[in-house]
């Protein structure tokens, strides 16, 4: 088959699944990535996402199922035939040589001339913001430093994919910080094509412009940072995705009715069901603030807890049955309310999800 036009995905998965011993570690799914996405492949401990990183890199071949990259078929095609790279947890560097070896490294094995192996080096250096230190012997680089020389050895093969497992585990959270803005620009700068495995939703949220959500070796939901924050398909990509509170009901003849008590319309089946709202959808204030509405979900409730985050306020509220955890502003806009206060907390009915009971 021939490569690909710009408009066909780059990287195509169909019934991709893989088992160890007997056990499905990724289940038959698909998945489509295109030109110039930066992908994070998200979910917990054990979900299977290494092990997928690892098919679309060519570590592990499939037990079923087609990978396609660039139009090509590359099912059975090990990882150094492939035009993928990969940077990992433990960044993989030779602690005997430079800066500049290292990342030099996979050209020479190659058989680059070494006039063009200097010339694509310092590209690289100047890419990851290591100028100066070409000399320095790896051993003596910090964390965030070697994470670049990774980057740059990864990036100086000039992989179609670039994949990443897990990459910045290992860091402090400011440096963690810093080098999630250094690899959006990377990928800015580059223009290319990357493939994030991550289990920190806060990570996945600030790096991707999309994510698949992974749980028991599924993908149970791909789509923007936005889309997957604002709707989320199921309960556990609510509460794993962001904050979310959980009200359970039941519906039925086109009402949900909570255990905490509020009733309001819902077009859905009947049976179980679950209402999540984002702690920032939440309002608070003073019992007699507010009253009913038939637009919004209104709950009386006493101030458990408050906790000052610095951008916003954190009130925990105990309503009947359950607590609410809500995000109110700081500042002047901070609701006037104390611990062990008799409170309402209120929710417009178009800012909640209603979800069937998993």
């Amino acid at each position: 088959m021939l490569g690909s036009t710009d408009q066909q995905p780059l990287v195509r998965l169909r019934g991709v699944c893989k088992k160890f011993g007997g056990v499905a570690a990724v289940h038959p799914l698909d998945l489509t990535i295109n030109r110039g996405d930066f992908l994070a492949i998200l979910g917990p401990s054990g979900c299977g996402k290494t092990t997928l990183l690892n098919i679309i890199s060519g570590f592990l071949f499939p037990d079923a199922g087609s990978i396609e990259i660039d139009g090509l078929d590359v099912t059975r095609v090990p990882p150094e035939r492939r035009e993928t790279n990969m940077v990992f947890q433990s960044y993989g560097l030779f602690p005997h040589m430079t800066v500049e070896q290292n990342i030099a490294y996979g050209l020479r094995v190659a058989g680059a001339p070494a006039d063009e192996c200097k010339r694509r080096v310092a590209e690289m250096v100047a890419l990851v913001h290591l100028d100066g230190l070409e000399r320095r012997n790896v051993a003596g680089l910090s964390g965030g430093q070697q994470q670049r020389v990774a980057l740059a050895r990864a990036l100086i093969m000039r992989p179609k994919v670039l994949l990443l497992d897990e990459p910045l585990a290992a860091l402090d959270l400011q440096l963690r910080k810093a080098m999630q803005i250094e690899l959006r620009r990377i990928h800015r700068s580059i223009g290319g094509t990357f493939v994030f495995v991550t289990h920190d939703q806060g990570e996945a949220m600030a790096l991707a412009n999309r994510i698949a959500v992974m749980q028991g070796g599924r993908i149970v939901q791909q789509g923007t940072p936005r889309e997957i924050y604002d709707a989320p398909s199921t309960r556990f990509v609510s509460t794993f995705i962001g904050d979310a509170n959980l009200l359970h009901g039941h519906a039925r003849d086109g009402r949900v009715t909570l255990a905490a008590g509020p009733s309001f319309p819902h077009a859905g089946v009947d049976g179980p069901v679950v209402s999540v709202v984002r702690p920032e959808q939440v309002q608070i204030g003073p019992s007699a603030a507010t009253g009913a509405a038939v637009d919004r979900v209104l709950l009386s409730g006493v101030v458990q807890d408050i906790i000052y985050v610095g951008t916003y306020v954190r009130f925990a509220v105990q309503v009947e049955g359950a607590e609410l955890i809500v995000h109110a502003g700081s500042g002047r806009a901070a609701p006037n309310v104390e611990i062990g206060d008799q409170v309402a907390v209120w929710w417009a009915v178009a800012d909640h999800l209603v979800l069937p009971e998993e």
